[in-house]
């Protein structure tokens, strides 16, 4: 008879025990198969409070790419930051475009075919010259500049800069690399683990090859990116302007557009809002480039470059875009742009 009490009333605490886990509003000890139940999923990309999901931008999107938005002081500064993290394994096409006539990421957008997510403004241009690297599915359509002019004893000399690029192997595994096209035309992809040590009013360093800078490799990258300067290397910031030879207002607030990378392969893409062309009072303000390098290492980038920023900056996501351009007249014409879309 004890025995048949004793069992009893332990059913009886257990099932009460149950009863008041199952209830949300009650706080206490829980199991850790009790506490799966209010878990969120595991996102693409993990950050902190002040970043918001932006579900309405989301709602046609399959699984492996979300949004985020934050408005914060950044500096005492106000910034509008929208930022898409994906999942390049997960049927999710990185594809960096160029066109022969500048044209909008709006138009960027709307012309291409299949299910099209989302378009970021890239590289640098002159014209309708594109004048960073692009290579998609294999097949280069630009480079990054071999050369460029710059004072040296008061007068113009050539430089030969290693920029900064992004990229996809054929596994979708993502780096970040300094790169140069070595030889003729579009010559051969070398990357290196440091920049050609170029800096303005020294002489020009050697035309980029094989053996220098030290430790160059063949880079064949299935879909690739060029910018300047890097960002982070490595999972540290490491903002080589001064070698890559890119003056880009750097140390002012401006718009932004990056590209990054985290450590298990997810992918970011970032733009940030910057003040209208003669704005005196601006709702956001933009970023610096060490600010920019800031927020990418703040969400979890181990890799990431810059990309054409100011008026070029444009982030358009589902037809919309999601930040307002620098200039007065809308979004600029640019002549490369990544396209996010159905694999």
């Amino acid at each position: 008879m004890v025995r048949f009490s004793l069992k009893y009333s332990l059913w009886f605490i257990t099932l009460v025990m149950l009863s008041a886990c199952d209830s949300k509003e009650d706080t206490g000890l829980y199991s850790i198969y009790q506490l799966d139940k209010y878990k969120n999923g595991k996102g693409v990309v993990s950050l902190n409070e002040t970043w918001e999901k932006q579900e309405s931008l989301m709602k046609s999107f399959p699984k492996g790419i979300e949004v985020y938005r934050t408005h914060r002081e950044i500096n005492g500064k106000v910034s509008n930051i929208c930022l898409v993290a994906f999942n390049p394994k997960h049927n999710i096409d990185f594809k960096p475009i160029v066109s022969k006539v500048a044209q909008t990421p709006t138009d960027f957008f709307k012309a291409e075919s299949g299910d099209v997510y989302v378009c970021l403004n890239a590289g640098f241009f002159s014209g309708n010259t594109s004048l960073s690297l692009a290579i998609y599915n294999t097949a280069i359509q630009s480079i990054n500049t071999k050369s460029l002019q710059r004072p040296f004893n008061n007068v113009n000399t050539p430089y030969y800069p290693t920029r900064a690029a992004f990229g996809l192997n054929s596994d979708f595994a993502p780096s970040v690399s300094w790169v140069y096209s070595v030889g003729a035309g579009n010559g051969v992809l070398y990357q290196y683990p440091q920049p050609s040590p170029n800096e303005l009013g020294l002489a020009p360093q050697n035309i980029p090859s094989a053996i220098f800078p030290q430790g160059g490799a063949v880079w064949n990258p299935r879909s690739a990116i060029g910018g300047s300067p890097m960002l982070i290397h490595k999972g540290q910031i490491k903002i080589t302007d001064n070698e890559e030879l890119a003056d880009l207002d750097n140390n002012a607030k401006r718009a932004r557009s990056a590209i990054g990378h985290l450590s298990n392969g997810n992918i970011v893409l970032l733009a940030a809002e910057g003040a209208q062309t003669g704005n005196v009072n601006p709702s956001f303000h933009g970023l610096t480039l060490r600010e920019l390098a800031d927020v990418m290492l703040e969400v979890g980038c181990v890799g990431a470059i810059n990309l054409d920023g100011g008026g070029s900056s444009s982030m358009v996501i589902g037809g919309e875009q999601v930040i307002t351009p620098s200039d007065k007249n809308g979004e600029r014409k640019v002549v490369s742009a990544i396209i996010l879309k159905g694999r």
